[in-house]
């Protein structure tokens, strides 16, 4: 995606979520509260569903919708988010696009461009069961990767594995074992950059 600049007639909600342009995305529910063991719901959203993203409510999902996608306690996802934010902002500044400052209790579900929406599943995915002395690791491994291996990864885990409750299994326990529990080696393997032109691809690239 070439960087483009800011415009004020694209109008963006949320963390770089464009109501007028998408054709599916994501909503991050956050409680009110401050209590550790809360659950902060991720869901998929497409066609008519991108109607009501960003509005002030909407329904609790049940623990069987299809596009509940990640249900994670707050504590854990205190540890992530902060480091995930950095990352989507700096993405949509290079993309032209307006940044969100991350925010502990938002107040209303968050909508997510589906491209950082998937790199997000894929995070909260690696450390849902996880300790969570593991999520600095965690988050080495997964800034490591490019975008693009971020966006295969969803791709197969939820092919199989991507409903919330379906924990441990398959390629979310992959996961958990390649971004989690790997040792992160700083100076191993190809960079992300290295990888992105193997790719053919951009890391700043948006673009479903």
């Amino acid at each position: 995606m070439a960087r483009a600049p800011a415009s004020a007639t694209r109008k963006v909600v949320g963390l770089g979520f464009l109501p007028e342009e998408a054709r599916h995305g994501f909503l991050i529910d956050v409680p009110k509260g401050s209590a550790a063991a809360e659950m902060i719901c991720i869901t998929e959203h497409r066609g008519n569903d991108l109607d009501h993203l960003g509005a002030l409510t909407v329904a609790t999902p049940s623990s069987n919708d299809p596009g509940l996608r990640v249900v994670i306690d707050r504590a854990r996802w205190l540890a992530l988010a902060p480091a995930f934010w950095d990352e989507a902002n700096r993405r949509l500044r290079a993309n032209g696009l307006p940044v969100a400052k991350f925010q502990k209790n938002p107040g209303k579900p968050v909508p997510v461009h589906p491209s950082l929406g998937k790199e997000l599943c894929v995070l909260c995915w690696a450390v849902e069961d996880a300790s969570p002395d593991d999520i600095p690791n965690a988050l080495h491994n997964w800034e490591a990767l490019a975008p693009e291996e971020r966006w295969w990864l969803y791709t197969m885990t939820v092919a199989t594995t991507g409903q919330a409750m379906q924990k441990g299994l398959g390629w979310r326990k992959a996961l958990r074992a390649a971004i989690a529990d790997n040792p992160f080696v700083k100076g191993e393997g190809l960079s992300p950059k290295a990888r992105r032109e193997l790719l053919g691809h951009s890391q700043l690239s948006l673009a479903l």
